[in-house]
């Protein structure tokens, strides 16, 4: 599945790894057919694509605490059968958007035509010459109508209920200050090579760029110089883009501050609700009859194919059972809301790991670094429990209490907490909970996941309750110093290495004079 218009909507060369920087992205917003290829080619580079499995579903998710494992249902979309496997850490990677919404409308399924979501595309269906209802304007419908709209004969119909707030291009500032026209979002074939062949220059427009994003995070606060200043021009640039049709910039902006609402830079949507193939329609769908939409006014309007650009569900967890200490299921555990200490992991459900759950998305700056620092957590947490004997850790109830009430008092002040429907909220979008977004900037989630809190969990050791916690010690050897097999390949004569810590790649070089007065040293905290 990929829909039509799919791209990343922040600047491509913040939405890669740190570790594995692509100086060739077409775009400055890369389509999902790049972005699909970079991630492809970094599980290869990387030795990822061994451990993955393919059309592989899971069922369910069960902890057994017996055996202290969790104890997984799968089953292969191939040929559907279902098999069971077993791991002492579970980690869920799913992200927050990927589970469909569809919308609550009478006769969806009885419409004679095309039906699709925007996140359950149809690639064979042919839009050419077809009357289109688009319903929804969240950051899918952004992207897809720009590109259907320009399809060979189509007629839109855009059903659209929310306010929503288009900003610039996110970067705009670092372009132009580059040299860069903004207006000009592909990348030459020239400007590529050369930040293939000079990393140098790739490294500067890099840090240029999320320098940029890491340092609006005050926008996010009401009534901030810069959440005023937005306001203002952005207002300015959407009723100038829809100087054609002002009665959609009037329905259009919203009374909530910007980011309340995802915000989203939309190249070319503003632009295609002004041209003369596209309908904008405000008025309340009633019911989906077999050839169209109709409206609480009494209209019905016929079309072919209805795309549904209606988000995901955020307020539940995912579309599997998992099943926690005491046969409590994560469903269960999310209710009322979802919740997550440091978005990473629930008590009750032992060593089990989220990535971009509860409280994960940021609303300005680098996602993927947020993903880099959850992993970077998990694996430390992993090491420890193989390292240390420990059976399982599971985060203290107490200690996920805390965080709920941080992450309550954190947004009171933030215009996430203005009146709109938001992913971001509890409650299918309504809520008074902030559950999406993680209570303050990009630098801040990455420097509070950077260490973990032992002391925020509680810990089983593998041989059970009075056990000597410090068996892992175990004979005063070294694997590095312990000679190896006879006849082992390579010629080693031990397993590891034993001056290993003379190497200079391990050496740890204290700076000289007053390392407290150098730059490196005022990058960044090191505090732990």
């Amino acid at each position: 599945m990929r829909r039509t218009g799919v791209a990343c909507d922040i600047p491509a060369h913040s939405y890669q790894y740190t570790f594995n920087p692509n100086p060739n992205w077409s775009s400055f917003y890369a389509p999902g057919s790049e972005i699909c290829a970079y991630l492809q080619e970094t599980a290869k580079t990387f030795g990822a694509m061994r451990f993955i499995k393919l059309l592989h579903e899971v069922v369910s998710c069960t902890w057994d605490d017996k055996v202290k494992k969790w104890v997984l249902s799968v089953r292969k979309v191939d040929s559907g059968e279902v098999f069971d496997d077993d791991a002492d850490v579970l980690v869920v990677a799913r992200g927050g958007l990927s589970n469909p919404s569809w919308p609550n409308i009478p006769g969806l399924r009885d419409f004679a035509g095309e039906v699709m979501h925007s996140a359950a595309w149809n690639n064979d269906y042919d839009f050419r010459n077809k009357r289109i209802g688009v319903i929804g304007n969240g950051s899918s419908a952004i992207q897809i109508v720009p590109s259907l709209q320009r399809v060979e004969g189509t007629q839109l119909s855009c059903f659209v209920r929310s306010k929503t707030w288009i900003t610039n291009p996110f970067g705009d500032v670092v372009m132009e200050k580059l040299g860069l026209n903004p207006k000009e979002l592909d990348f030459s074939l020239e400007q590529r090579q050369e930040f293939a062949q000079n990393p140098d220059k790739l490294f500067k427009f890099r840090k240029e760029i999320e320098v940029d994003g890491n340092t609006v995070h005050e926008v996010s606060f009401r009534d901030s110089e810069l959440q005023r200043g937005g306001i203002v021009l952005f207002r300015e640039a959407m009723q100038k883009r829809l100087a054609l049709k002002p009665e959609i910039a009037e329905f259009l902006i919203p009374s909530f501050g910007i980011g309340c609402r995802r915000a989203t830079p939309g190249p070319g949507y503003l632009e295609a609700l002004s041209e003369s193939n596209v309908d904008f329609i405000t008025d309340k769908i009633a019911a989906i009859t077999s050839k169209g939409v109709k409206l609480e006014s009494g209209r019905e309007i016929s079309v072919d194919a209805i795309v549904c650009a209606t988000g995901f569900q955020t307020s539940k967890g995912p579309p599997f059972a998992i099943t926690g200490q005491g046969g409590l299921t994560l469903e269960e555990r999310f209710t009322p809301f979802p919740e997550a200490y440091l978005s990473l992991t629930v008590d009750s459900f032992p060593n089990y790991f989220m990535m971009l759950g509860p409280n994960s998305a940021v609303g300005s700056g680098s996602l993927t670094s947020i993903i880099e620092a959850e992993g970077d957590y998990i694996v430390k947490c992993i090491r420890k429990l193989q390292k240390e004997d420990y059976a399982t850790m599971a985060v203290r109830p107490e200690r996920l209490r805390d965080w709920r009430d941080y992450c309550h008092e954190y947004f009171k002040n933030t215009v996430y907490t203005e009146k709109c429907n938001s992913w971001y909220k509890s409650e299918d979008g309504i809520g008074d909970r902030i559950i999406g977004l993680w209570p303050g900037s990009t630098l801040h989630a990455i420097e509070a996941l950077r260490a973990p809190r032992w002391e925020d969990y509680e810990w089983e050791s593998l041989d059970g309750p009075g056990a000597n916690m410090l068996r892992w010690l175990g004979n005063g050897f070294s694997v590095t110093h312990v000679k190896t097999d006879e006849g082992q390949a390579n010629g080693q004569k031990y397993q590891g290495d034993p001056a290993w810590y003379i190497e200079p790649r391990f050496v740890s070089v204290p700076l000289k004079q007053r390392p407290e007065e150098d730059d490196e040293f005022k990058m960044r905290p090191f505090s732990h």
